[in-house]
């Protein structure tokens, strides 16, 4: 442990030792110690403390002899467990126990969760992971505890453009590509980029996390209506943006994979003013369950006006924190000139082990068995939603991780999530991602990603008494 900062008064009534005592003793009470934290030694804290070692000493026997702490031999003092220990402040009244009850079934979590956020981690290499991580760290390469370059390592930003090109489409260079700890991470430094008080245009509903950014930059937001194609580029044109905000190859959460007329359609409306730029946001394309992967649409931007932006957190795992931004030409000058200071937000450590997790052929494997996992998840989900066919129509399906249900009947959003809820089944309403409101009929999501093919039956078995 580090040295204990403890405001010792010369003037005070207690002794120095007492002081000491009273300081560790309270520490432990509050949970600032915790059970089996080490101490500092004697010799250390007195001269920290500027203090006699022995009225260290003197406050350490204290502490022993009550039992707070305890000495290991040739190990030092360390913080003892102290089960049930209650501290009563004063004001506080005893919780009577109906109200005890009241509020742990409110707060319970819920039997069945359909998060489309949610993915499976039991697929997940956990072995070879640690194998590269660990043949990493005994190479004993000292340039990976160095700052590395602002845009990521060279060789897993190269790494990443053979994979877009081979599996999206995308072309670019290694030099066009960004490396960034999230998506957070990249808008904002996006915003550097294309500058203050930009009009950025997004789709109703979308993906609020991305709206709230953009809300706290210097941007004017707008949201644009969406039809069965995507975006609707002649609201897209009337709203004056500079910028548009696109999910063309599964829009979150609609699920509208948008067709190639839309896409040229995009554009076409780029190329119309020089400063006006698509962000392309590909956040799951990995997950398709039927036909061919769809190209990007930065694969068909033939003068510089595609931003794409990827990530692996929904590929590989959340914690990996690592996604990727490909610049236009024009853009990436922009970022040399104005942005070349700030440091890569990934511990190059994190960016070796990717890059060979990628490069030898894992990440691929990987890919192909969570798409065996998660297209069975899918096809059960929609067979055990068969039954709701009369009452509810299925959309969205054939791609992402998450199913959408539209009442055919008068039955409000609200009614859906509260009789869900009173049986122990989570879902998500439409609502929650639209910045305005939307007409039309009661939606909500159902996701699948993290459910085992138990729980989906079960839930949806759940689902089927509470609306059926």
């Amino acid at each position: 442990m580090y040295d204990m900062t403890i405001r010792l008064q010369l003037n005070s009534e207690k002794c120095l030792y007492e002081q000491i005592y009273e300081h560790i003793r309270h520490e432990i009470w509050e949970g600032r110690l915790l059970a089996g934290e080490r101490l500092p030694s004697t010799r250390s804290l007195a001269e920290y403390l500027q203090v006699a070692r022995s009225t260290v000493d003197y406050a350490y026997d204290q502490l022993l002899s009550e039992g707070y702490i305890e000495a290991q031999p040739c190990r030092g003092y360390f913080v003892c467990p102290i089960e049930e220990l209650l501290q009563l402040k004063s004001g506080e009244k005893d919780v009577p126990e109906r109200e005890t009850i009241c509020v742990t079934c409110e707060s319970a979590a819920p039997r069945y969760d359909f998060s489309p956020h949610g993915i499976d981690m039991s697929g997940f290499p956990f072995s070879v992971w640690k194998r590269i991580t660990k043949n990493i760290l005994n190479d004993g390469n000292r340039e990976l505890f160095s700052r590395g370059e602002p845009q990521g390592d060279g060789d897993l930003r190269l790494t990443i453009s053979r994979y877009l090109h081979s599996s999206r489409g995308v072309n670019c260079s290694p030099e066009q590509i960004i490396v960034g700890a999230g998506n957070d991470y990249l808008l904002m430094l996006l915003e550097k980029i294309l500058g203050r008080h930009v009009g950025i245009a997004m789709e109703n509903p979308t993906y609020m996390r991305t709206w709230r950014i953009f809300n706290s930059f210097a941007y004017r937001v707008m949201t644009v209506p969406m039809d069965e194609s995507g975006m609707m580029v002649n609201e897209l044109e009337r709203s004056g943006a500079r910028v548009a905000y696109v999910m063309p190859s599964h829009q979150f959460p609609v699920g509208t994979v948008m067709p190639i007329g839309r896409r040229t359609e995009l554009l076409r409306w780029a190329d119309g003013a020089k400063d006006r730029y698509l962000i392309e946001d590909d956040y799951d394309s990995e997950f398709r369950y039927r036909g061919k992967p769809i190209p990007s649409l930065q694969a068909s931007d033939e003068h510089g006006k595609v931003i794409y932006i990827g990530t692996f957190s929904k590929a590989i795992a959340p914690a990996i924190r690592v996604s990727y931004m490909v610049l236009p030409k024009t853009l990436l000058e922009v970022y040399r000139r104005d942005c070349y200071f700030y440091s890569c937000t990934v511990s190059r450590i994190d960016q070796r082990v990717l890059n060979e997790f990628i490069r030898d052929g894992y990440f691929e494997r990987h890919l192909n068995k969570m798409r065996k996992i998660y297209r069975a998840k899918h096809d059960l989900l929609l067979q055990e939603l068969v039954p709701f066919e009369k009452h509810f129509a299925v959309s969205g399906e054939h791609a992402g991780l998450h199913l959408l249900l539209t009442a055919r009947g008068d039955c409000t959003e609200g009614e859906l999530l509260e009789s869900a809820s009173a049986m122990g089944v989570k879902i998500y309403g439409m609502s929650q991602h639209c910045v305005e409101a939307v007409g039309g009929r009661a939606t909500v999501l159902l996701g699948f990603g993290a459910m085992d093919e138990s729980d989906i039956r079960e839930g949806v078995g759940i689902l089927k008494e509470a609306w059926l």
